[in-house]
């Protein structure tokens, strides 16, 4: 017999009341409104200011350091007051920021105007997942997961489109990328200020008004419930910031310095590296559909670790070739598997939360875990530049920094420490978490449901001895 950790893998069969429904006849009973809340969740520096990829790289890593700041502000007053005008708000300041980068003159001014950004951008992840999937059906969880963690995958393209076609034909040059995501962010703003407050809010304040509670004694019931949170499930929010460390080193380490290491380690033209972009942003939108769809069926944990496994299985294609078609193929099956193991990331965290909690729960373990991985894309820039290779180029011998070998180390590494942490943690697949009630109605700390060891009583307890 298989040892326990291995047999754990597979998802337990969740017992319902009623028949469970095919997705294709689920997909087709979403109405507007769900189709609508779903939507709303998804959603050449170097030259200007005279600074090398390492310097370069330190906006990425002060932006990614203060993301749980805006994920605590933000999630506690989605999980307090409700997910539409908390996430307008952050959307709002998102643009706001955004426009106001494209004016910097200076690379000081960048870097403080990125780190604002950063807080910005901590609160969108845990408010957009928990608007878009607590509003859908059970049963179109995956795919949906799988869909909206690709919004960063789109977006990334459209940056990359914008870049190969836009920017080169301005005189504003990357500021232009700047002023158009300011202006996606405005939209998504207004897109999420028509469409109606999450069910499970509307459900709340109707329970509220109906036993007369005033709210100074909900918010009183709030933090109290934030405390027993953290006493009761202190182990599970170490486990799951430690599962988003690992996934955000994977993610940031094969994309934040992809295109300098086809320029600089390649030899390739900005365009050239530029389209091998877009074709491995083309994988992990792929990915992502799939590996969610996949894991509604197989389980969360297995989805992610058989992705993760086969994106580095294309590690070596990634980083040996020299031509631009094989190097794009290798980005294409890389971001495929990392991305897919990436769509499973909103529904297992969803699924993994304290019910109260689904927008400051994943949200903050998310940025938390980036904030643990924000070096990342420094550690391959400084790493590749103290490890040089020789290359011959138009018939001259160069020395250039070594970033395939440095992002090939890096990738196996993470992948290895993201299969044994996945391995090793809960599981609670198809949880009905929309019917438990809103922390300040006093429903936040219980847990349900949870696949866990024989003899552990909660999935705290459970991590706790897995650790």
């Amino acid at each position: 017999m298989a040892p326990h950790f291995i047999r754990n893998l597979v998802p337990r069969r969740q017992t319902h009341d009623y028949p469970r429904k095919p997705l294709s006849q689920v997909l087709g009973e979403l109405t507007l409104l769900q189709w609508l809340q779903f939507s709303s969740g998804v959603t050449a520096l170097g030259n200007q200011f005279g600074k090398n990829a390492s310097s370069i790289t330190t906006a990425i890593t002060l932006t990614l350091l203060v993301r749980s700041i805006g994920a605590v502000f933000f999630g506690v007053l989605s999980d307090r007051f409700g997910r539409k005008w908390p996430l307008v708000a952050n959307l709002l300041l998102c643009s706001s920021v955004q426009l106001g980068t494209s004016f910097v003159q200076t690379f000081q001014q960048f870097l403080a105007v990125r780190s604002l950004f950063g807080i910005a951008m901590g609160g969108v992840w845990g408010l957009a997942s928990s608007t878009a999937l607590e509003n859908l059906p059970v049963e179109a969880r995956g795919l949906a997961s799988g869909v909206l963690q690709q919004g960063y995958a789109c977006g990334y393209l459209i940056s990359a489109v914008l870049n190969l076609f836009l920017v080169p034909k301005v005189n504003n040059n990357w500021r232009v990328l700047f002023w158009t995501t300011s202006g996606i962010s405005a939209f998504a703003a207004l897109i999420r200020t028509l469409v109606p407050e999450s069910e499970v809010f509307l459900r709340a304040k109707a329970l509220q008004r109906s036993s007369g509670a005033n709210t100074g004694k909900k918010t009183q019931v709030f933090i109290r419930q934030v405390g027993e949170m953290l006493k009761q499930h202190w182990a599970l929010c170490v486990y799951a910031v430690l599962l988003m460390a690992g996934f955000n080193f994977l993610a940031h380490g094969s994309q934040d310095l992809y295109p300098t290491y086809l320029k600089t380690s390649k030899g390739f033209s900005t365009r050239h590296a530029i389209i091998a972009t877009i074709i491995g942003n083309c994988g992990a939108i792929t990915g992502g559909a799939i590996a969610g769809s996949v894991s509604q069926y197989i389980g969360r944990r297995l989805t992610i670790i058989l992705f993760v496994l086969f994106s580095g299985a294309f590690i070596p294609l990634w980083i040996l070739p020299s031509s631009f078609s094989a190097l794009s193929a290798g980005a294409f099956w890389v971001q495929f598997g990392v991305q897919g193991a990436w769509g499973v990331i909103p529904i297992q965290l969803a699924e993994m939360s304290p019910p109260g909690f689904r927008a400051t729960f994943p949200g903050v373990a998310y940025q938390l875990g980036n904030m643990i991985s924000s070096a990342s894309a420094q550690i391959e820039a400084v790493g590749g530049s103290h490890l040089k290779k020789t290359v011959v180029r138009q018939g001259r011998v160069e020395e250039v920094p070594d970033y395939a070998t440095v992002q090939g180390i890096l990738l196996g590494a993470i992948a290895t420490f993201v299969i044994i942490i996945t391995t090793i943690g809960p599981e609670n697949h198809g949880s009905n978490f929309e019917q438990q009630m809103p922390a300040f109605e006093g429903g936040a700390p219980e847990v349900e449901d949870v696949e866990k060891r024989p003899g552990s009583d909660t999935r705290s307890e459970y991590i706790s001895e897995k650790l």
